[in-house]
């Protein structure tokens, strides 16, 4: 496939043409790819399912079966900052689910939900390897963790303004 056609970046469609030929099983890029189409667009789009099953020489089933499969890998727009919050052993015996329904009350929004805004999504997941300092959130590639109900708010508050700044500079 050459770049020409491509849905994806200049930058992504030639680190696929790459990913295609370090592997011995040309299928075996499917989950990488999967991931950084969802880092570049937000989610997997069915033009990028399309898109990749074409590069791997898949159907569209396939790779929509794998698709379906993991729990990282989204189908629909997340939030700017998608908010993931632990509830596996550690982190639910510290407060986790205490913690999910304070964000869940604090965004307005539940599982795999999204701000009207479009700032904030938010999913329960299971360990995202913090055990030792649960409860923890990852927002994005973020780790927060030894969270309490005000801490949380204030990572949000964080990112709000982060976002706000960067509107800011970009108007």
């Amino acid at each position: 496939m050459t770049t020409a056609t491509t849905i994806f970046s200049p930058e992504l469609a030639a680190r696929f043409d790459h990913l295609v030929t370090i592997y011995p099983v040309k299928r075996s890029a499917l989950i990488p790819m999967l991931l950084y189409a969802q880092d570049e667009i937000g989610y997997v789009s069915e033009a990028a399912i399309q898109e990749i099953a074409q590069r791997l020489d898949l159907f569209d089933l396939e790779v929509r079966s794998v698709l379906s499969y993991y729990s990282m890998l989204r189908t629909k727009p997340a939030g700017k900052y998608n908010v993931q919050v632990c509830t596996n052993i550690s982190c639910m015996l510290r407060g986790a689910y205490d913690l999910f329904e304070h964000l869940q009350e604090k965004l307005g929004i539940g599982h795999k939900g999204v701000t009207s805004d479009g700032l904030f999504s938010l999913e329960e997941v299971e360990c995202i390897g913090v055990c030792s300092w649960a409860p923890a959130i990852q927002v994005n590639y973020d780790f927060h963790d030894e969270l309490t109900c005000d801490k949380a708010d204030a990572v949000l508050n964080t990112y709000r303004a982060r976002a706000a700044k960067e509107d800011t500079n970009h108007a």
